[in-house]
């Protein structure tokens, strides 16, 4: 995960000024069974934006894309960009997603956008200008793809996060960090 810039502000108080400033309130963190629709969903919101995102390599990641996994249903798509700032105002304009300047400025080699609003996401966009990022992503998924003892894992985790933390997104996130690294290395010590 993208720790916050030394002189930004947290995460954490990014997060809640844009939430504010759109006027909206973060809905609760609702863990659903898997939906068979959802890679379909993303294969449509995949060809929506290559034409946004001309030349981009664009990925399904997160929970949506494990089959079986239960998730918050909301598709993360992660593209791999030659300039992360070149393509945010097509994604506003055309795309329909928004942008959460202060949260963005905590982040370092991404960008992240929702769709159609922040209180309200079906879909959460990750721009990277590094490859090693989308391949640390895809490797996370791939393993969660393979073992039925991790998706059972990683699934009652994120049911316990879910209830424990509500609606606060950013103590939610930082919770799995444990998980994801421990399966980030053991996929790395499996090379």
């Amino acid at each position: 995960m993208n720790a916050p810039r030394p002189h930004g502000p947290s995460v954490r108080e990014a997060a809640a000024r844009d939430l504010a400033r759109a006027g909206g309130q973060d809905a609760p963190i609702e863990i659903v069974e898997y939906d068979p629709a959802w890679p379909a969903r993303f294969a449509s919101e995949r060809e929506r934006l290559l034409a946004l995102l001309r030349g981009a390599e664009i990925h399904h990641i997160g929970s949506t894309a494990v089959p079986g996994m239960p998730a918050k249903p909301v598709i993360d798509l992660m593209a791999l960009v030659d300039e992360l700032d070149a393509p945010i105002a097509g994604l506003i304009e055309q795309g329909g997603y928004q942008y959460p300047e202060a949260f963005n400025a905590t982040l370092s080699h991404r960008r992240w956008l929702c769709r159609p609003t922040a209180a309200h996401r079906t879909h959460h966009l990750h721009l990277v200008d590094e490859p090693t990022q989308l391949r640390r992503h895809l490797r996370f998924r791939d393993r969660l793809r393979a073992s039925a003892l991790l998706r059972d894992e990683y699934a009652r985790l994120k049911r316990e996060l879910a209830e424990r933390t509500g609606g606060d997104r950013e103590a939610y996130s930082a919770a799995k960090s444990a998980f994801i690294e421990r399966v980030e290395t053991d996929s790395r010590d499996e090379l």
